[in-house]
């Protein structure tokens, strides 16, 4: 199979690049950068892209590369600190300019270029750099430059050695897509074969192998990692997979019910439905604090899940719904330890003592807008296919304060509100644009409840009640986040709408706030 290998010099968008790859149907994987060239080659790569990275070549510590990965003959395309990283390797010089450039920029193309061709000679690309190549190596051309930069791009087209200061991988540089188009079909001759379609039939024929005549067990949460993972054993491998469905009783309105319908009818999987609503209800009495209500939820999980499972027999592995950035960001098994840790992985699993299973992870190289695409493929609804991130604590961290069944039959019905709108707004969106996530989409959106009561007026009564707070945010990444600009009529039904119908409510707000300072939860 055609796959090429992102080695990650620490950049922000490495990524984006992994992701932009794929967006191409071309199969791709993140390496750390120090990954020996022979580990490379046993990986048998069809091309390398080297990432930007924050480091400056000449700082003690910056990341480099084993120069060998320059011998194994293949197709290398450096972004950033990958153009310097190349250059410094193969004896060029990299220069500390007093002038960097951050943003955008425009490009005049000076000679001819494969991987500029096609593009106009002058365009806007995206830059974020001070220090830039000042001379290449011998047997490279300047094929363009800015007003700043004279090595924007350069390459050594006899080696198919190419690199660029900016970065194609982000949609800024206008013409990015082209060059990486360029990159793969002209330079390295690849086809379009990477696809979910022609995927499934070999992930079901992974899973059956690895699994045989054994037993899995499935924790389904409802969101959209465990549900695909639920979707592909179940076509894998049917009454082999038991999906554990633990009812914490803080999903949102109707939740419970939407999953054990598309799990006992639509897939013929053994369903198991937990109902363990009023032990997390007691477990929570008087709680507070965010992170003991996230100990307390998390605890009870596994201990509910594992009571079933220490139940079944012949049970050999645990299927869960980890997929590749959780892998990526957590520095973790597959990177080989070596990346930069951003996060704990979220999977860790706390193991009763004598009780253990063997893993199975079948989307652990897929990134999320891939596994929504395989969760379409398999037949799964929208409704859990696009179901919006929700933190694994549920509606407990929505609640400012402690959780009582009267507060979280408030939040529940006013999110339901809140979604039923917003679910109409983005509706009206993409029949406007024919895009799922058109600019001013909202990308997620929920009720809030604080701890507070105001007084209002209703019915000519003096009323003391509580408030909701609307969060609704426009993001691609999850990374940073903007406040969305929702027009007052579709805000004012909101507010209409939740007054009238969630009785305890008097009055409505909206957080404006973006991330950063902010973020997308409240806790």
């Amino acid at each position: 199979m055609q796959k090429v290998i992102v080695l990650d010099f620490g950049a922000q968008y490495g990524q984006l690049i992994a992701r932009r790859v794929r967006d191409l149907h071309v199969y791709s994987e993140i390496l750390p950068c120090d990954t020996p060239a022979a580990e490379i080659q046993a990986a048998k790569p069809s091309a390398l892209i080297l990432s930007g990275g924050p480091a400056s070549v000449y700082a003690p510590d910056a990341p480099g590369l084993d120069p060998a990965v320059f011998d194994l003959g293949i197709p290398i395309l450096g972004f950033c600190y990958g153009q310097q990283i190349m250059a410094k390797t193969l004896g060029g010089v990299v220069g500390h300019t007093e002038v960097g450039e951050y943003g955008p920029a425009d490009i005049v193309r000076v000679s001819k270029s494969e991987l500029l061709d096609g593009t106009p000679e002058k365009q806007t690309v995206w830059m974020s750099h001070r220090d830039s190549v000042a001379k290449v190596p011998s047997g490279f051309s300047i094929t363009s430059s800015t007003a700043v930069c004279p090595v924007a791009s350069m390459e050594c087209a006899e080696r198919k050695l190419y690199a660029t200061q900016f970065h194609p991988e982000v949609r800024h540089t206008t013409y990015g897509t082209q060059m990486l188009s360029n990159f793969l079909f002209g330079v390295c001759g690849f086809e379009q074969s990477w696809s979910m379609d022609n995927l499934i039939d070999q992930l079901v024929d992974d899973v059956r192998a690895k699994v045989g005549e054994d037993r899995v067990i499935l924790g389904l949460s409802g969101g959209v990692d465990s549900s695909v993972v639920g979707a592909l054993c179940a076509r894998a491998i049917g009454k082999q997979l038991t999906c554990v469905f633990v009812n914490h009783g803080l999903l949102r309105k109707d939740e419970p019910e939407q999953v054990e319908e598309v799990f006992t009818k639509q897939f013929d999987v053994d369903f198991v439905h937990v109902h363990a609503e009023d032990r997390y209800v007691e477990l929570l009495e008087g709680v507070k604090d965010p992170e003991q209500k996230r100990k307390i939820i998390g605890t009870q999980f596994w201990e509910e899940f594992f009571t079933v499972a220490q139940q079944l027999d012949g049970v050999k592995y645990l299927a869960q719904g980890t997929i590749y950035p959780d892998i990526i960001e957590s520095g973790a098994r597959k990177t080989g330890g070596k990346a930069s840790t951003i996060k704990s992985h979220h999977n860790l699993i706390p193991f009763p003592e004598g009780v253990s299973f063997d893993l199975i992870e079948p989307l652990d190289h897929f990134f999320k807008d891939e596994v929504r695409a395989l969760g379409t493929a398999l037949g799964l609804p929208d409704h859990i296919v696009w179901r919006q991130p929700f933190p694994g604590p549920g509606l407990a961290i929505r609640i400012i304060g402690d959780v009582t069944p009267e507060k979280l039959e408030i939040l529940k019905n006013a999110d339901a509100v809140v979604r039923e709108e917003l679910d109409a707004y983005n509706t009206r969106l993409f029949e406007q644009t024919g895009l799922r996530n058109s600019e001013h989409s909202c990308w997620q959106y929920f009720a809030v409840l604080p701890d507070i009561k105001s007084v209002g007026v209703m019915g000519d009564e003096r009323t003391y009640q509580r408030p909701v707070i609307i969060r609704a945010v426009e993001s691609t990444d999850a990374m940073t986040a903007d406040w969305a600009k929702l027009p007052y009529d579709v805000l004012g039904k909101i507010s209409s709408r939740i007054v009238a119908e969630v009785p305890g409510v008097n009055r409505v707000v909206y957080d404006i706030t973006p991330k950063p300072p902010g973020t997308v939860e409240w806790e």
